[in-house]
């Protein structure tokens, strides 16, 4: 960020009449080249960095000093001007996936109210879900009661939908909880076409991002809550992953994964760790019902009780993109940290 140091402003004064006396000192005129004088531009850039730091059991390991962390921004070490280990409050889009196999589903829904528990009252949370589609809900809240009810009204379907439901975000129009007359139906089974699914979880997850964009990352924590199998069909998307990766970095959104049980095998390919990792969340594989519960605890607690490392970048600012490397000096630890950033969407002012 560029922060602008201008000249002194110069005040015109109409001329006074020559009186006998001597006159008193007076500062002695600014020369033009000096009343034109354009203000001059000092980089002051710092970049900011959240990280999360686990153990071999993966726990979170809180006790690391400033001079234990590396920082290297494309390749080149930088040096941490400060370290922060501040909670913050949590801005949550908890994207559920509206298509998921009979199994998963039946372990899914149920667990979602559960999400409530790790949020504090200083949390918001925006419930979606998308298939072909995204569903946006009703909007940002910090009222657990609101986010529980809506959590318990959320039924996944075990079907994609073939055109957006015209009734809100969780369901289509329906009376006495029976689809309205006229309604359209959802096809039955998991839908692919020419062996192809036709989710769409890189538009949501794009969807999801625009709805954080007003959120102010110095004072929250930007995140995605993703619950998914990881299916994705590429021909349903408008948007691709690089692009939709770019857009996390450029907000500094965090994506947190929790993959349904028949995702685990597929997990070397799947959509859930590209997001997680690129953009330094994490990434849970659940089985039970009870573990989706325990999970969405510790996605909350990870996502707000981060160290915060700040540095000032040296090396090519020419270019848009920076690769980022956090490493520790203590052994045996596991680093979650975005893998860079575009531009100035890391940089906050000095």
């Amino acid at each position: 960020m560029l922060l602008a140091l201008l000249p002194a402003s110069l005040l015109s004064q109409d001329p006074v009449p020559a009186k006998p006396a001597a006159p008193a000192a007076q500062e002695p005129d600014a020369s033009p080249k000096q009343q034109g004088a354009k203000p001059i531009q000092i980089a002051t850039s710092t970049v900011v960095v959240p990280v999360t730091v686990k153990d071999g059991k993966d726990n979170l390991v809180p006790d690391l000093h400033k001079d234990e962390f590396r920082v290297f921004e494309d390749n080149v070490e930088q040096e941490i001007t400060r370290l922060s280990v501040d909670p913050y409050p949590l801005s949550l889009v908890i994207l559920i996936d509206n298509d998921l196999r009979s199994k998963d589903q039946q372990q899914v829904e149920p667990s979602l109210v559960s999400i409530v528990a790790g949020l504090s009252e200083r949390d918001e949370a925006f419930i979606c879900r998308f298939d072909q589609f995204f569903h946006e809900g009703e909007g940002f809240t910090k009222n657990q009661d609101t986010l529980i009810t809506q959590l318990k009204r959320t039924e996944i379907s075990s079907s994609t939908s073939s055109a957006p439901p015209p009734g809100g975000p969780f369901n289509g129009p329906t009376v006495n909880n029976e689809p309205a007359p006229g309604a359209p139906a959802n096809p039955a089974g998991l839908m692919a076409i020419k062996g192809q699914p036709t989710k769409a979880l890189d538009d949501a997850v794009y969807a999801s991002a625009m709805l954080l964009k007003d959120r102010d990352s110095s004072k929250r924590r930007k995140v995605i809550l993703l619950i998914s199998d990881g299916q994705n069909g590429a021909k349903f998307n408008t948007h691709s992953y690089d692009e939709t990766k770019a857009e996390l970095l450029r907000q500094g959104i965090f994506v947190y994964s929790v993959a349904t049980g028949s995702s685990y095998f597929e997990r070397k390919f799947n959509r859930l760790v590209n997001y997680s990792r690129d953009t330094g969340g994490d990434i849970y594989y659940g089985a039970k019902q009870q573990a989706f519960s325990e999970f969405y605890s510790r996605i909350a607690e990870e996502a707000r009780n981060q160290y915060t490392l700040y540095y000032s970048p040296k090396g090519d600012r020419k270019v848009d993109y920076h690769t980022i490397e956090v490493r520790v000096r203590r052994e045996g630890l596991k680093i979650l940290a975005r893998q860079g950033y575009y531009g100035g969407t890391l940089v906050e002012p000095r």
